[in-house]
């Protein structure tokens, strides 16, 4: 929805093209898929559970506090890894071709407050399908900022920085409210909805799981550690939320990158479709570590054009997605940790505030946005 668009210099037949190169490097991943990738998930499954045990064990201890920091530590990055690397990945159905029922988007259960299906509808359907367009999309956002400087401005926004930070601080909440789709769903009639009741219904049974488990169970399980292990296992929840949650800020947030309106959408060919992945899209570029921390969500890109390919691929895949991006004279943002998360937390600043000029829309532009 930029004044100026970034992809105007394509034909319609260039951008076909590109749908196809794209298609026949997602084909070469497909054929090569076996063994050693299986081998990869099975390793960082076991290295997740193993680390998660051994720091709850450390916990016990909770009470001394080397053993706080070391546990507290060690269950921060197991949540991290089950969420980013395994959860989010294997319920894409990256892994789905193994058929093995323990490791499979059908099956797999998480450490997180929303239900698998739901989040799978609203992600891999509703975000994936339609990314980064305004009033589709929810993820862009969560529905509760102004994304984009045509809409309209409100009081309201000037509150986003803020509700931004709490939503870091409780991300996996936030992220069950979007699934359940609470912002149309509140109304009076709405929640007496069969069909939203019995979704609801479900959140309320996971969070009372999760719940059980990290703020009763364990705890109790630590004897006169109680009370610090309770304190540990906030902490890391807290840490685990505001690292998912800057992770994905820097995928589709920061200065550069695209958002698109509703209407843009209609007749998408398959190449369009793969054009507005790479647009609406950004990475963080850094080492193995950081690509593996984040769920390789750092090619986040990639993972846009190819949701479905093993996370381990991504990074040999963004070689070539790259040149293809050079090839056809378009913009690959990128950059460290740092400087996307900045660009991101600048952004939603920048759009709190109404805009130093007004913007002139068509009337049909403006029906759109205030739908949105």
């Amino acid at each position: 929805m930029t004044a100026i668009d970034p992809t105007a210099h394509l034909t319609a037949e260039q951008i076909e093209e590109l749908g196809r190169e794209l298609d026949a490097i997602r084909d070469e991943v497909i054929a090569g898929r076996g063994e050693k990738d299986a081998a990869y998930i099975r390793k960082v499954i076991k290295a997740q559970r193993t680390l998660e045990l051994v720091s709850r064990g450390v916990l016990l201890f909770s009470i001394f506090p080397p053993a706080w920091l070391i546990g507290t530590a060690g269950l921060s990055v197991a949540k991290i890894m089950d969420n980013m690397e395994i959860g989010h990945n294997i319920l894409h159905g990256q892994w789905d071709w193994m058929r093995d029922p323990k490791i499979h988007s059908t099956t797999w259960d998480w450490d997180h407050v929303s239900p698998a299906d739901q989040w799978k509808h609203s992600h891999n359907q509703l975000h994936h399908t339609y990314t980064n367009v305004i009033g589709k999309d929810n993820d862009l956002g969560y529905g509760i900022m102004r994304v984009d400087e045509d809409q309209k401005w409100h009081p309201f926004h000037l509150g986003q920085p803020l509700w931004n930070f709490l939503n870091a601080c409780f991300f996996e909440y936030g992220i069950a409210a979007y699934d359940l789709e609470l912002g149309k769903n509140l109304h009076k009639r709405r929640r007496k909805n069969p069909e939203f009741r019995a979704r609801a219904r479900a959140v309320g049974r996971k969070i009372r799981k999760q719940v059980l488990k990290d703020y009763v169970i364990h705890p109790l399980l630590s004897g006169p550690s109680f009370l610090t292990t309770l304190a540990a296992t906030f902490t890391a929840n807290l840490v685990r939320n505001l690292w998912t949650h800057s992770v994905i800020m820097c995928g589709h947030f920061p200065e550069g990158v695209q958002v698109f309106e509703r209407r843009s959408i209609k007749g998408e060919t398959r190449g369009q479709w793969y054009l507005r992945q790479m647009m609406g899209s950004a990475n963080i570029s850094g080492s193995k570590a950081m690509h593996f921390m984040t769920g390789n969500l750092s090619h986040q890109i990639e993972h846009h054009l190819f949701p479905d390919l093993p996370s381990n691929r991504y990074a040999e895949v963004a070689v070539k997605v790259r040149a293809l991006f050079e090839k056809y004279e378009l913009d690959y943002v990128t950059g460290p940790l740092p400087k996307q998360v900045y660009s991101a937390w600048h952004k939603v600043f920048r759009l709190s505030l109404p805009n130093k000029k007004p913007k002139v829309t068509t009337p049909d532009r403006e029906r759109e946005l205030a739908a949105a």
